[in-house]
């Protein structure tokens, strides 16, 4: 018999549990980048005095994809790069582990003029 045939009739004899995903985690135990919104917020607050921070999940609770909305008096007459390098450097470890990071940076006055009202 054919080697390929054999392993097509193998295949057809796996089962498969429904209870696991293709990652082979369970619903309970999803895959995680170890990164969590708090640990990212504490790490603002004590490394740029962040006075707001707001951080989003937006991969659907696997920890890969955040939004955040930081305000700190350090981003005061810097440019929206040099706001964005001084998120970065501060989150490296925490970015590297992650596969979308997206940062909006303002300074309290600016955020006073933006935030929603409430």
């Amino acid at each position: 018999m054919d080697p390929r045939h054999q392993l097509y009739k193998s295949l057809d004899k796996l089962a498969v549990d429904p209870d696991t995903t293709m990652s082979g985690m369970t619903d309970s135990e999803p895959a995680s980048s170890g990164v969590t919104i708090e640990g990212l917020r504490q790490k603002l607050v004590e490394r740029l005095n962040a006075t707001h921070v707001e951080i989003e999940d937006l991969s659907g609770g696997c920890g890969q994809m955040y939004e955040a909305i930081i305000v700190s008096p350090q981003f005061a007459k810097k440019t929206t790069l040099a706001r964005h390098r001084l998120v970065n450097t501060a989150l490296k470890e925490e970015i590297a582990a992650i596969h979308a990071w997206t940062p909006k940076c303002h300074t309290p006055e600016e955020w006073e003029k933006k935030k929603p009202q409430t």
